[in-house]
């Protein structure tokens, strides 16, 4: 099957290339060029945002790193079905000649006119400018410009994009009118559906902008859009506002405030079966073929550490984009998955401990959510200089309330070590700043392992899960379902550094108590332990014991909360 899709995607990538020869073959002889103004709206992304820019798929994103100028750049996060196109429409003025370059990177990306002439590039590997000249036909007003990538060739890069020529009428800058009467339609656990009135222009209106509070949520063509990815429970504050192809926004319409429904049991509503994958240890497997081979949707990446100066990166070293850790998550999303990154752990130098203020920990996280467009965080919480140091345990938790203030949808998870019977000093500590601070923390995870050999691994599981439960009780004054919705578990496979043994078999009777619970989370370290080698002991490419391969993220896989 895979071979099968490889040929026909270069069938049309030859196909394509025909296509852009002619279309470069038709722009030579072209009238004089029109005065030069770049007429794009947010041409080098700067605004960190992708608006007035659309992008198919919601495969776009706006990253830090790498960038041509300034400190964005566009990330398209193509897929074995999707080029990642991303465009802009614009007001353009009849037969008149626009010149149109950009800076890219990756993997044959193009640069084009929707209709006319295009240009590309194969495989740079640092910035590389495109340019290409287009005329108007005799009555055409705009022009939609996009950037894009090949099928299965992995993230390009776009930056400085410019289109220099006169704007549709010469100066477009009258403003579309303020949309009308915006209303909530309908509004789930974690959505909101919502409805107004048309703007009018004096070109045209092409979009309409949501917004959450003051942040850009969402961009439609018509007059509604629902936003998804909201918390249970929680009030909302929508407006709209509307755009023009010259860039012009109007003044926000009316607000609407909403309240999302409970959900289950007045929880988060979130589920996530996500066992960890590390790249940089213990012979890492191809994810699809574990995707393929389980079902597993989601996997927790680690990890996420400080590479000085407050700067994240994979295992401290490996650069956020261009690796393997971003070739393991094009490959998990091209074949329908997620994944949550994983910051801190036991060793190594964290970011918690390292960035010198919760607002500056706030910003490291943000190159993150920002490089992959995120759905999640988790901050793995260990050891002594962050799960036993307060302070620390602070800026984390003010960090996260920022970040999930900042990200509307964003899910944020915090894991850390359990006694037997629940959360230890520390523990109880953590959750009780949690409150304080009003982190509003959706998923508190437990790693309930290295109790000591010959420990009972379902038993201890069960007895600090309820531990756990009747802290957050206590805390925040959730009845029992709303604290399971809240709960996550995090275990080992196999044989872990204290020879404690959990079985498939056991694994498996903590994942159906889990679901019985209906708890959030579900996890275990790791992936690269997935594979049978009995009599092993405690080694990174294998579980130590008899098993089937991937054995444990198929038990884990059927987590369903």
């Amino acid at each position: 099957m895979r071979i099968t899709q490889l040929r026909r995607s270069r069938h049309r990538f030859l196909a394509l290339l025909g296509t852009a020869a002619l279309a470069l073959a038709g722009a030579v002889a072209l009238p004089g060029t029109a005065q030069a103004a770049n007429i794009l709206s947010n041409p080098g992304f700067e605004t960190g945002s992708l608006s007035p820019w659309s992008c198919s798929g919601n495969l776009g994103s706006i990253v830090s790193s790498p960038v041509h100028g300034g400190s964005k750049a566009l990330a398209g996060a193509v897929s074995s079905s999707d080029n990642a196109q991303c465009t802009q429409t614009v007001s353009v003025q009849p037969n008149t000649t626009y010149s149109l370059s950009g800076w890219v990177r990756g993997s044959y990306v193009y640069l084009g006119v929707d209709g006319g002439a295009s240009t590309w590039t194969t495989s740079p590997s640092a910035y590389s400018r495109l340019s290409v000249s287009f005329t108007t036909g005799a009555s055409q007003t705009s022009a939609k410009i996009y950037v894009h990538g090949w099928y299965a060739q992995g993230t390009y890069y776009a930056d400085d994009v410019s289109l220099d020529g006169p704007g549709g009428g010469g100066s477009d800058s009258q403003a579309p009118t303020t949309p009308t009467n915006l209303t909530s339609t309908g509004k789930t656990s974690s959505s909101v559906s919502l409805s107004w009135g048309a703007s009018s222009d004096n070109v045209g209106v092409t979009g309409y902008d949501v917004y959450s509070g003051s942040n850009q949520v969402l961009t439609v063509s018509g007059t509604s859009a629902t936003v998804s990815g909201l918390s249970p429970s929680t009030a909302y504050s929508f407006t709209v506002k509307a755009r023009d192809a010259a860039g012009n926004t109007s003044p926000a319409s009316n607000s609407v405030s909403v309240t999302t429904s409970a959900g289950g049991g007045g929880g988060t509503g979130f589920k996530q079966a996500a066992p960890y994958l590390f790249e940089g240890w213990g012979d890492p497997p191809n994810p699809t073929t574990v995707m393929n081979a389980t079902g597993i949707k989601w996997f927790t990446m680690a990890f996420v550490l400080d590479s000085g100066g407050c700067n994240p990166a994979w295992d401290g070293s490996r650069a956020l984009t261009g690796g393997v850790d971003q070739t393991a998550i094009n490959q998990i999303r091209s074949a329908g998955g997620d994944i949550v990154p994983s910051f801190g752990g036991w060793q190594g130098s964290k970011l918690g401990a390292n960035c010198s203020s919760a607002s500056a920990l706030a910003g490291a996280l943000q190159k993150v959510i920002d490089a992959y467009s995120l759905k999640a965080i988790d901050m793995d919480i260990e050891n002594t200089d962050e799960f036993e140091n307060e302070a620390v345990q602070a800026r984390i938790l003010t960090a996260l309330k920022t970040v999930k203030a900042n990200n509307p949808g964003l899910k944020t998870i915090i894991t850390f070590g359990t006694s037997t019977t629940g959360p230890t000093y520390y523990g109880n500590r953590l959750i009780e700043q949690a409150q304080s601070l009003n982190a509003n923390i959706d998923v508190f995870t437990i790693m309930p392992f290295d109790f000591g050999g010959g420990s009972d691994m379902y038993g201890n599981t069960v007895n600090a899960t309820e531990g756990l439960k009747a802290k957050l009780k206590s805390t925040f004054g959730w009845d029992d379902a709303t604290a399971y919705s809240h709960i996550g578990i995090s275990g080992m496979n196999g044989l872990s550094d204290q020879q404690e043994n959990t079985t498939p078999a056991i694994w498996t009777q903590i994942r159906d108590w889990a679901n019985g619970h209906h708890i959030a989370r579900l996890a275990y370290w790791a992936v690269n332990r997935d594979r049978p080698c009995p009599g092993g002991g405690v080694v990174s490419n294998c579980s130590g014991i008899s098993q089937s391969t991937w054995q444990f993220t198929s038990i884990t896989a059927g987590f369903t909360g």
